[in-house]
Parts: structure tokens; sequence; C-alpha cells
């Protein structure tokens, strides 16, 4: 394999009789941005612990950075930085000394350290509250604490498990920035789970999950490309009898879906007017538009990404 970063094949793990992942396999490219897609119980928390090292992987082959985490875990966590879902910080340490017992885990110390601190900190915009203590901070700061912490080791993979959580729009999108900064100055590769699909638009390339399984991998661009045209969405007061005359009149397979009838269609607004034309009476409202991630979850799966069955 040549240019991965991390490579995972034919990857299963099991709590108990619960099959987490089942049969998973991918490559990560050196230097890109990807995410792994999914709703909660889809097997990316498990996927995130095996690669940090936290869970031993059962069965398949797994390699980060070259490293088997199993046999070589030292040489993984020596090379990786890891922000987790839930804070890891120590809320009456001030900034620095959090990044500062960070770096004397991975044997910093000294001047060495002390640069590394300063432009970890000012690459998330945040020299300026070094002294300040951690439980001070707002949610969106202490996020880029976090990151801020996992660049003192200069990692040259920065895995992150849902690092969105609890943050405003405004710091999500300040996040997704300093993420591509930390990118385009080190050349690290970041491998990030989210159930967001704003945050999954902004990667390289994804695989989408559900249920431990991979449904579907690619850019965002090539994934939606594969809904072709657009989604209409047609709600009706009676969309059993809709769907019949649907099929009947035009030859075409409405899915019902969230209490509408879908249908994927080039030129879809030209159909919506034919529809409306031809059942005037058994149409309440449509809507047309371009295919999204979760069109392609949907098309993947036949559910919706979030059911009641996640």
């Amino acid at each position: 394999m040549s240019g991965a970063a991390v490579e995972i094949e034919g990857l299963s793990f099991s709590y108990g009789e619960r099959a987490a992942l089942d049969n998973v396999s991918f490559e990560v490219a050196s230097g890109a941005v990807f995410g792994l897609l999914g709703p909660n119980g889809g097997g990316k928390t498990t996927l995130f612990h095996i690669l940090s090292t936290l869970f031993p992987y059962q069965t398949g082959k797994v390699r980060v950075l070259g490293h088997d985490p199993l046999a070589e875990r030292a040489a993984v966590r020596a090379s990786i930085g890891v922000v987790f879902q839930n804070p890891s910080l120590d809320g009456k340490l001030t900034v620095r000394e959090n990044l500062e017992h960070h770096g004397h885990l991975y044997g910093v110390r000294g001047q060495e350290l002390c640069e590394r601190i300063e432009a970890a900190l000012a690459t998330v915009a945040i020299d300026d509250r070094g002294q300040d203590t951690v439980e001070t901070l707002s949610g969106g700061l202490k996020r880029r604490v976090e990151l801020a912490k996992a660049m003192v080791s200069r990692p040259k993979l920065l895995i992150m498990d849902e690092p969105s959580t609890g943050l405003d729009p405004g710091a999500r999108r300040d996040l997704r920035n300093y993420i591509e900064t930390l990118r385009s100055s080190t050349g690290a590769t970041v491998l990030l789970t989210t159930h967001l699909m704003d945050e999954a638009e902004r990667c390289d390339r994804l695989v989408i999950l559900d249920r431990g399984r991979v449904v579907a991998e690619g850019s965002p661009d090539e994934l939606r490309s594969n809904i072709g045209g657009e989604v209409v969405l047609i709600r009706s007061g009676d969309p059993d009898a809709l769907a019949t005359g649907i099929r009947s009149r035009f030859g075409l397979e409405p899915v019902r879906h969230d209490g509408a009838l879908r249908l994927e269609q080039t030129d879809g607004h030209k159909l919506v007017e034919r529809l409306i034309e031809a059942f005037p009476d058994a149409i309440d409202a449509t809507t047309v538009s371009k295919p999204a991630l979760e069109d392609v979850f949907l098309r993947a799966t036949g559910h919706r990404f979030w059911s009641e069955e996640n």
C-alpha cells in the first residue's frame, strides 16, 4: 500500500453477540481530511477506539501509519494525536499548563515545548488565553484547547471523535477552519467521526457507516452524483393511493420517506408540474432539491439517517 495513512481490511468487532463492525475495509490517504459519517450505533466510535489503540481489534487487518496497533501500540501512540468526544482537559489548570503536561507525556520539554505550545495556540487563535483557567472558558474555546493539545506532539495523524459536539454553528465553522489550517500547515492527515452532514461535506473523502457496515465511500461530490437528477418529495393526504396513481400513469416507483413520497428524477421540477396537472386534488405540497448526503444514505440503506431503528 502506497500513500495511505490508515489501512483497514476485513475488520470486524463485536461486543458479545452484537456486531459493532462487520467486514469493514477502506484506506485513508496521507494528508487527507477523511470522515467517518453515520448515525449513532453505526460503528464510528468503535472504529475511533481501535485506531487510537484504546480497543484491540478482533479480526481483520489494521495499519496506522504503517504500524499494527496490536503489536506496535507504542509506535502508533507516538505518531497520532487524539481529540475525544468528551473533554479531556483539567479544568483547574490553565490552558498552557494543560499543554505542558501533555507535552511531557511525549517527552517534549524546555524550549522546544514552549515553541510547540506557542505554535499550537496561535494556530487555533487562542495565543492570548494561555494563562486562563480552562474551567472559565466557553465550550468553543475548550474545543480549541483540545485541538491545540493534540497538536503539541506534532502528530502525523490526528483522530477526532465527533469534534463538533456541543458547539454552536459559529464555533463549528471555526473548528473546521482550524482543522484545515492544521492540515495545510503541517501536512497532517485528519480522520474524524461525525453525524453532521455539513461537517462531512468539508471532508476530502467519506466512508458512510450503518450498523457496522460500509454502505458508501467516496468524495461528497462523487457520492451525490450517484443519485443523479433531483430529489422530489410529495406530501399527500393519501400517499398510498397517490403512489399507485404515479406508478400507473408515469411508470415511476415512489418511495415512502418520512410520511411523504420520494422520487429521484432528472429535471424534477418539470416532473412536479406534470404530477400536479395529473393529480391536482391528491397533492398537498412538493419540494425539489439537489441530492444531499442524507439522500445517499437513504438510497444505500433504505431508511432515514435518523430512524428509530438507529
